[in-house]
């Protein structure tokens, strides 16, 4: 269970962003979806492969 503390004077919408940054962090609507239909490990690994070229990709450029 994701818990935020409303500070004093914080407003709404500053802790409703908050919420949701936590709410992310965990991953849960990822693991949602991905379970909604089965993925074969060869099309999971393909997934994570392209996705890690694109990070590294990212990365030298930012470096270069």
């Amino acid at each position: 269970m994701i818990i935020i503390n409303i500070k004093d004077g914080e407003s709404l919408d500053k802790a409703l962003k908050r919420f949701k940054k936590k709410f992310e962090k965990t991953g849960v609507l990822r693991e949602l979806r991905s379970r909604q239909a089965y993925e074969k490990k060869s099309v999971t690994r393909r997934t994570e492969i392209k996705h890690a070229v694109y990070i590294q990709n990212m990365n030298q450029d930012t470096t270069a």
